[in-house]
């Protein structure tokens, strides 16, 4: 049979989904079968489910949210944007990629890339550099909600 590229990257594409579902449906409460909860488990066992940290993962979607999502692996700690171009700019657009790299809630354990293009006169988009501070302000956003989501969760 020969190999047909439609139903390969369809594969793929479903795959990336069940993916994305199944790492938001880590962060929710899920009834058991047999009564209870799968948040009855100790507090130490929810690193075996993910492996990264719930806080930053939930925090970055939050974060990135007004970014169209292009791939987002909670196993592996990457999240992906497609590219954004801001209503006001039409002639530049960005694209972001963070990488979760710790189970614990660390600044350290993030980190952001981000991606400029800008469009020249005959409507080509050419590669620039981003302001370092835009990812630096990133990191930051990410990091201040994943503790606002922390405290929330601790309070009640």
């Amino acid at each position: 049979m020969p190999f047909v590229r439609g139903n390969r990257t369809r594969v793929l594409k479903v795959a990336v989904v069940a993916l994305s579902v199944a790492g938001l449906a880590a962060c929710g409460s899920v009834p058991t079968p047999f009564g209870g909860n799968s948040r009855a488990r100790p507090a130490g066992d929810s690193a075996a489910a993910i492996a990264v940290n719930g806080y930053l993962w939930r925090a970055t979607l939050d974060t990135l949210s007004f970014m169209p999502l292009q791939s987002a692996d909670p196993y592996g700690g990457v999240i992906m944007t497609d590219w954004y171009v801001n209503p006001e700019k039409p002639d530049e657009r960005f694209k972001a990629t963070v990488y979760i790299l710790d189970s614990r809630l660390r600044a350290d354990g993030l980190n952001v890339a981000i991606f400029k293009q800008t469009r020249d006169a005959s409507g080509t988009w050419i590669d620039q550099p981003a302001a370092g501070q835009t990812e630096t302000d990133i990191e930051n956003s990410i990091l201040t909600r994943a503790r606002q989501l922390r405290l929330s969760n601790i309070r009640g």
